[in-house]
């Protein structure tokens, strides 16, 4: 019994691609207007407007290919010159103290990341959930009887099997209860000095309490003790 799929296909069965999935270039149209001219009628060659109007469209076809690989090209120049500024200012943050807010925390094959955070009421439970760049679980932490302020646990680096993780980054969640048993969430943040900055990938990472933070995870910045007198 033979099937008729949905999904167009050529003779060996492979999925064809159509409508906006097809992408024609200058290239494409030109080779359909050489196919065109020999292939055409002797006897009623291409008349002069037609051949002059499809070489136009040719020439305009070219040059819009030619501004959009030159967006693309400055784009990418943009980029690679805002990632060397924020590399170059990298190195000023080392010796002032930032308060953060973050997210991801970095694994390597050796380390054991440590996990900050601000509670502003008691917890009598805090869950930290550990998860990889896919969404899934690795690990988690769980933290009891803790007094309002900041504090900060260590993960080994291992999943729930005990396992070492691969190395990457993992996003962390917080959630907490109450004396009351009433669920709240804690902030993932910080204050610190930072000590240190690493390249990574091209990218600048500053090094506080033993964390990596991104540029874009810093919301003050200030000298020694600006914070920390406040706290």
């Amino acid at each position: 019994m033979s099937f008729i799929s949905a999904v167009p296909t050529d003779t060996n069965g492979v999925e064809r691609t159509t409508g906006s999935m097809q992408t024609l270039g200058k290239d494409d149209f030109l080779n359909l207007l050489v196919t065109k001219m020999q292939y055409q009628d002797p006897l009623e060659p291409m008349n002069d407007e037609d051949f002059i109007a499809q070489l136009a469209q040719f020439s305009s076809l070219e040059q819009m290919s030619n501004i959009a690989d030159g967006i693309e090209t400055s784009n990418q120049w943009s980029y690679l010159q805002m990632q060397s500024l924020n590399n170059v200012m990298a190195s000023g943050f080392i010796g002032k103290e930032v308060k953060a807010e973050y997210s991801d925390i970095y694994v390597d094959d050796s380390n054991k990341p440590v996990i900050s955070y601000t509670t502003a009421q008691y917890a009598s439970e805090i869950e930290f959930v550990i998860s990889n760049s896919a969404g899934d679980v690795v690990a988690t932490i769980t933290e009891e009887n803790v007094e309002a302020g900041t504090g900060s646990i260590k993960w080994d680096g291992k999943d729930s099997r005990g396992n070492r993780v691969e190395e990457g980054y993992y996003t962390v969640e917080a959630k907490a209860r109450n004396a009351s048993n009433v669920e709240f969430t804690p902030e993932m943040s910080l204050v610190g000095v930072v000590t240190n900055v690493v390249y990574r990938d091209g990218a600048a990472y500053l090094t506080v309490n033993g964390m990596e933070l991104q540029l874009g995870d810093i919301t003050s910045v200030g000298e020694p003790g600006s914070f920390t007198d406040d706290d």
